[in-house]
């Protein structure tokens, strides 16, 4: 960031005839400009440490150490599971919040954003008395069909889910309430039927805003510790995911925790990397509108 460097600010001129936007750069003003400079440094310097203190030579051992190698799959298998899931039941949901007319919905829309600001570790409890063995419903799933859910795969899968179907929900449910219906409703005047309206117009016009949501719920899912730990524990080859074997590595080696960091890192990176053409399209949508 360059603090000295002029800030861009939109303006109009005449054009050819044309009134057209343009971008007029000013200055930051130096009371916004230290904060923010301070706030950047803040940011940053910590995914620097990372990067500076990697073992760079012991790298690739510890990173094709079976142990990290499962981590890393299991991350990687439960996490897209969990998207799969998300956007099974994300984009309905995000469709009933944003076009569906029933009492409650704006407490139903305040609910489902409960777990963005819940600690992950009070979610993991909820699971456990909802889904334990001793849990409002896991007892009868135990009782009725002897299956237990808490400490196993599905487990994690479960907490991935709570945590990271927030972001999809809420990606897709702005995206449906900026579209326009009029495409809708030319296509219900040509015969379509609602759900072949949702299926061959609605969604092809969200689809980005999908994309981007599923990939955020991957990221969350993949980054997820305290839910995961709390209903689903710690157990290699089973459980124990990426962040997880990263606080079992801080306590016995410090160099495995920060390869493994590192790679979290990495993943993050071109998590934003993905979602930057659809964060630069809202932007030029914004401009044009």
């Amino acid at each position: 960031m360059t603090l000295s460097r002029p800030v861009r600010q939109s303006g109009r001129v005449r054009r050819g005839g044309r009134v057209v936007r343009r971008e007029v750069r000013v200055r930051a003003p130096w009371p916004l400009a230290v904060p923010a400079a301070l706030a950047t440094v803040f940011l940053l310097l910590p995914l620097l440490a990372l990067i500076i203190r990697a073992p760079w030579e012991s790298l690739p051992d510890l990173l094709t150490d079976p142990s990290t190698r499962h981590a890393l799959w299991l991350s990687v298998r439960t996490a897209t599971v969990t998207t799969m899931i998300c956007v099974l039941f994300g984009v309905p949901l995000a469709w009933a919040l944003a076009r569906g007319s029933f009492p409650g919905r704006g407490v139903l829309r305040a609910l489902v954003t409960i777990p963005l600001v819940l600690p992950p570790v009070v979610g993991g409890v909820s699971l456990l008395l909802v889904l334990g063995r001793r849990g409002i419903v896991g007892n009868r799933l135990d009782d009725w069909f002897g299956v237990t859910i808490p400490f196993t795969t599905n487990a994690v899968i479960i907490a991935q889910t709570f945590v990271a179907l927030p972001f999809l929900v809420l990606s897709v449910e702005g995206a449906l309430s900026a579209a326009d219906r009029r495409f809708e409703d030319a296509a219900a005047t040509l015969g379509a039927s609602r759900a072949t309206a949702f299926f061959r117009v609605t969604l092809p016009m969200v689809a980005p805003a999908v994309a981007a949501g599923a990939v955020l719920s991957w990221a969350r899912a993949l980054g997820e510790f305290g839910a995961t730990i709390t209903f689903a524990g710690n157990f290699p080859k089973t459980t124990q995911t990426m962040p997880l074997a990263v606080y079992l590595a801080m306590e016995t080696d410090p160099d495995a925790a920060v390869a493994l960091s590192l790679v979290l890192l990495v993943v993050s990176i071109v998590v934003l990397v993905a979602l930057r053409g659809h964060w630069w399209d809202a932007r030029r949508t914004q401009r044009l509108a």
